[in-house]
Order: C-alpha cells, then sequence, then structure tokens
C-alpha cells in the first residue's frame, strides 16, 4: 500500500471498499484555525440546533451508515443499526451534558457585584478515532467539542475511513461547514503530526493504550495542549456465588465475545470462586458453542463477525497458543476456518496455572479463565492489572459488591451487569493504561471546554485600608 493512500478493505471478504489520497496537516489545520473565531462566535443555541440537524442527516442515511459499519467492521448488521442509534441519541445527551457540566453560574460578589463562571472552547481539536466502533467512539467526541465552540479534525482510524467520511458528510450537510467538521484521512504518521502540530489545541484520542501512551509522551513538555486518552482494558468478570448460572453465563458471554470481543470494555478475564467454577465455566462453554460467527448480512443472523483483518486474526490465534504452551488449558480452542479472512470462533482458556499471566488487553474473542478460592482473593486478581476500565460481580449479596466496588481499581464497576454496553449518560473511562482521567461519554463537556472565574461590578468602586498613609 502506498504511504500517500488510505485503502480500507471489507474484514468478511478481504475486497477493498474505499480508498484515498491521504490529507495535508498544515493545511487542515490552516482551514481549521480560520475557521474556528466564526463558528465560537455563534450563539450556543445555533451550535446546538446544527448539531440537531445533523442528528437529523444521520436519520436520513441510517439504513446507509449501517450497512457501511457493517461492510468496513465486519459486525453484524443488528449492531450496526445499534450503533447508528447511539449516534443519533449523543447529541440530545450532549446538549444536556453541557448544560449541567459547563454551564454558566452567577453568585452574589462583594460590593454589590458578581462571580461568574463561563466557559470557553480550546480551539482546534483532533479527534483520532478507532475502527471498532467508527461512527459512535469519535462522534461521543465530536458532537460535545462542537456544541461547546470547538473546530474539529476528525482523523478516523486508517481501518474504517469510510465511516468516518459519511459521519463528516451528514454534519457538512447539516450546515456545518467542511472547515468546522472536518474529515481528515490519514495514517499513524498523520495522526503524529496533527498531535503534534502548534495550531492544535486539544487531542481527544480513542484507541489502544500503546497509541496513547505515546500521544501522552509527545506532549508531555506542553501542558497547555488538552489531552483526553480513551484507552483499553484488560477487563475482569467476577462470579460469586450464585444459583442463577445460566444468567450469569449469559452475562459472560456477551461481556467477553460481543463485537468479537472488540470493545475496550470486553471481559478479558473470568475470575470464578472455585464453588461456582465446574456449573458456569460447563455453561458458558455451552453458550460459546451455540454462537453463530458470519458475515455482517447472513441469515440468521450471527452474534458476532470476524476480527478488523488478518493481522488481528494472527495475534489472536498466537497469543492462544502462548496460553497453551506456557501452562493454560483450553476449555474451547480457538479455531479459523478460513486462513484468508479474519473470522475467529470464541475461545476460552483457563490460565489459573500461568504464574505470571501477561496483562495485556487481546482486543478479540478470547477469554482467559482464573480459579480463585475467595471473593478476597478474586477482588485481588482482579487489580491485578495496569489497567483499569471496566469491572463486573456476578452473584454475591449486597454486603460483597459493596466490597468489590469499594475495593476494585476501575472506572466502571457494575454489579450483575455485563462488562461491556456502558450508558451514554453516565461518564465512560478508567484509570491507569485505562485512560488519563478525562472520562468520556456524560464528562465529554468537561474537556471540551475550560472554566473561567469573573468578578464584575457595572462601575469601578474601591477603598484604601490598611497600610496606606493619610491623605
Amino acid at each position: 500500500m502506498s504511504t500517500n493512500e488510505i485503502i480500507s478493505y471489507e474484514p468478511s471478504t478481504g475486497e477493498e471498499l474505499w480508498r484515498s489520497k491521504v490529507g495535508n496537516v498544515d493545511a487542515a489545520v490552516d482551514r481549521a484555525r480560520r475557521a474556528w473565531p466564526a463558528w465560537a462566535a455563534k450563539p450556543l443555541a445555533t451550535r446546538i440546533e446544527l448539531c440537531r440537524r445533523f442528528a437529523n442527516e444521520v436519520r436520513k442515511e441510517a439504513t446507509k451508515l449501517a450497512e457501511l459499519i457493517a461492510k468496513e467492521t465486519g459486525k453484524p448488521m443488528w449492531e450496526a443499526h445499534t450503533e447508528v442509534e447511539a449516534v443519533i441519541n449523543k447529541v440530545d445527551i450532549s446538549v444536556t451534558a453541557y448544560a449541567e457540566r459547563t454551564g454558566q453560574k452567577k453568585l452574589d460578589g462583594a460590593l454589590g457585584g458578581t462571580a461568574a463562571v463561563r466557559h470557553k472552547p480550546h480551539g482546534v481539536m483532533v479527534v483520532l478515532g478507532p475502527y471498532n466502533f467508527p461512527a459512535h467512539l469519535p462522534n461521543g467526541h465530536i458532537v460535545p467539542a462542537l456544541i461547546a465552540g470547538n473546530v474539529v479534525i476528525f482523523k478516523p482510524s486508517e481501518k474504517t475511513p469510510a465511516v468516518g467520511e459519511l459521519l463528516m458528510q451528514c454534519f457538512n450537510k447539516a450546515g456545518i461547514s467542511a472547515a468546522v467538521a472536518q474529515f481528515f484521512p490519514g495514517g499513524p504518521d498523520e495522526g503524529k503530526a496533527l498531535v503534534a502540530h502548534s495550531g492544535v489545541d486539544g487531542v481527544l484520542f480513542t484507541g489502544s493504550a500503546q497509541a496513547g501512551i505515546a500521544i501522552n509522551k509527545r506532549l508531555a513538555t506542553n501542558p497547555g495542549k488538552i489531552v483526553a486518552l480513551e484507552m483499553g482494558g484488560n477487563n475482569p468478570i467476577v462470579v460469586a456465588d450464585t444459583p442463577l448460572v445460566t444468567d450469569a453465563a449469559i452475562l459472560i458471554v456477551k461481556s467477553a465475545f460481543t463485537t468479537a470481543g472488540q470493545r475496550c470494555t470486553a471481559a478479558r478475564r473470568l475470575i470464578v470462586l472455585d464453588s461456582m467454577y465446574d456449573a458456569v465455566i460447563a455453561e458458558v462453554k455451552r453458550l460459546a458453542d451455540r454462537l453463530i460467527v458470519g458475515e455482517p448480512f447472513a441469515d440468521p443472523a450471527p452474534f458476532m463477525g470476524p476480527v478488523i483483518d488478518n493481522g488481528a486474526a494472527d495475534q489472536l490465534v498466537e497469543s492462544f497458543l502462548y496460553f497453551l504452551s506456557n501452562g493454560g488449558k483450553a476449555i474451547k480452542h480457538m479455531q479459523r476456518a478460513n486462513d484468508d479472512l479474519p473470522f475467529l470462533s470464541p475461545a476460552i482458556i483457563d490460565t489459573t496455572g500461568i504464574p505470571d499471566r501477561p496483562d495485556v488487553e487481546l482486543f478479540g474473542p478470547l477469554l482467559q479463565v482464573i480459579k480463585v478460592g475467595s471473593l478476597d482473593e478474586a477482588i485481588a486478581e482482579a487489580n491485578n492489572t495496569r489497567f483499569g476500565l471496566s469491572a463486573s460481580l456476578i452473584g454475591g449479596t449486597p454486603q460483597d459488591y459493596s466490597r468489590f466496588w469499594a475495593s476494585v481499581r476501575a472506572g466502571i464497576v457494575n454489579w450483575n451487569q455485563p462488562t461491556n454496553g456502558a450508558s451514554s449518560k453516565a461518564p465512560f473511562g478508567g484509570l491507569g493504561l485505562s485512560g488519563n482521567h478525562r472520562p468520556a461519554a456524560f464528562y465529554a463537556a468537561d474537556y471540551c471546554a475550560y472554566p473561567v472565574a469573573s468578578s464584575e461590578i457595572d462601575q469601578p468602586r474601591a477603598s484604601v485600608g490598611v497600610g496606606f498613609k493619610e491623605g
């Protein structure tokens, strides 16, 4: 592939879907900087109305966008439709969040004046998107940024640029110019150049910990540039005592294998009390054996499609074999029916006997199982990671959940719910290698505008006090 071109392929067929020349970084930033003052000067009500029109444009293109998401990511159509709905719903959620998180406040001040808190936009924001939710996740940065008065340069993942282009066309058709909401095709080099560009005021990133750490390092000497890092997780799902084994197994399978395991909140590690081990593992395997893996438009609809590309599939197969050769016990083998396409069966492996389990995010349908003797041991194992995005407790008592919630290190902590499927009406983020304490979703408003404190009075009034000679 030419370094001057971005080419997108359909994971389920291997066929070329889209191609484009890469963008010019300096030209894109210059265009955005020139557009920003006029956009920031528009009344908030105007910016909100234009974003609502964007939601209507997405509604018009809902089927086209869902089909494109399915083709470019490989995810089933039912899931692609769910992503499109999330894009539409993000606008109303972001309007509410802006008012609650960054609205204006007036307080009584001295001498009859007022104290005020208002918020200003940062300026030119670069949004770097992931491939697993190529519309919903970047949109979760873009809409709050635009409402706050920023302009946006969106560089989608080089693996899903076609969805990114269509998403930005919806903004442009709604009346938000292509300079204010700008689509930028590019690869890792262009992403690095945008991050480092002096004309960029903020970087909003969703992707791997490795890439996020590189961004953090690159900007370590520039504290003035706002950086929000939404990264991955080595997420635990803990099973305590419960009589509802089938329900527990369904929650585990949904957590581990939805989106072919390509969610940052997917369960990577199943930590099971030994009292529940045999029953839970048997039921999880039974359900996993029933999962339909297939192309996005298949009938009956598949539960999951392929992973994003052959490189990802190769790495996951290698990881499964690594566990197997280092003391892991296969519960359900990872199978690849066609070496030329990245379809993988869901895999489950007991890694209890591996003394030094790698603390990495294996981004696919590979679930590691760890047997423990007590809830305290389970919590310790759950925290045995540098990540800290999502964690779930299945079963147990209210007291057990209180202990779990208080002790587990994660930005999302659930009880009898999957590790994934977080609400956009709540903050979304983690700690450690999962993020830099700038949660997205409802709290995205926080990093899209900065607070300005003011003390105000309509006429200058002052008097001298201690420390002055008599005049």
